[in-house]
């Protein structure tokens, strides 16, 4: 989505466009029903569109789930990559800023966590390879952050917490109604990532 000025001169979000209501509404449904359980009316309704009008925008429910799949993580990677521009000197601020965009991402976009964990591999072989591409490059700029901040960690040692971390950040999905709050649980998803990355300063068999 675009930004413009307001009135008043604060800058504002424009409305999403008609397109990207579309994958919203797919992703949410596709997240809640499974995407054989959707059909292109229903995705169509959830928009006030017609089934056929949204072929004017989409070839179908795979080309849909091919551009949420990608483009979340295509997002993923500018966003990290451009935190990495911003503090290429101060390795602890860029790994919290790290941390803070997944939360972000792990609050606000559930359903595509709960999408690529169930759907990834109906994906075209093309562009599932280029999601795990994406997706490694991604990783591999906290691999580096975490290795700056923990130098004597082995790469590989490095790699796996930055896994395990991932794999704590997107359980959001699963917590169901139990989330206490998007303040309260960002604080606690970030108390946790940096509990976790701070362990590997502490020495083997630290408890």
């Amino acid at each position: 989505m675009s930004t413009q000025a307001a009135p008043s001169g604060t800058p504002r979000v424009a409305a999403p466009t008609r397109r990207e209501q579309i994958l919203k509404e797919a992703a949410r449904l596709f997240a809640e029903r499974g995407f054989h359980g959707v059909g292109v009316d229903e995705i169509g309704a959830a928009v006030g569109i017609s089934g056929p009008g949204l072929y004017r925008h989409f070839a179908g429910k795979d080309a849909m789930l091919a551009e949420l799949l990608v483009g979340i993580s295509e997002r993923l990677l500018a966003g990290g990559t451009a935190r990495v521009a911003e503090a290429p000197d101060d390795p602890a601020a860029l790994l919290a800023a790290l941390v803070d965009g997944h939360i972000d991402f792990a609050l606000d976009d559930r359903p595509l966590i709960t999408l690529h964990d169930r759907e990834l591999d109906r994906l075209r072989d093309a562009d599932r390879r280029r999601v795990r591409r994406l997706q490694r490059q991604y990783a591999e700029l906290w691999v580096a952050a975490v290795r700056q901040l923990h130098p004597a960690t082995p790469e590989s040692e490095a790699r796996a917490a930055v896994h395990a971390v991932f794999g704590l950040l997107n359980s959001t999905p699963h917590l169901g109604s139990g989330l206490p709050g998007r303040d309260a649980t960002e604080a606690l998803l970030r108390r946790l990532a940096h509990g976790a990355f701070g362990a590997l300063g502490a020495g083997p068999g630290a408890r």
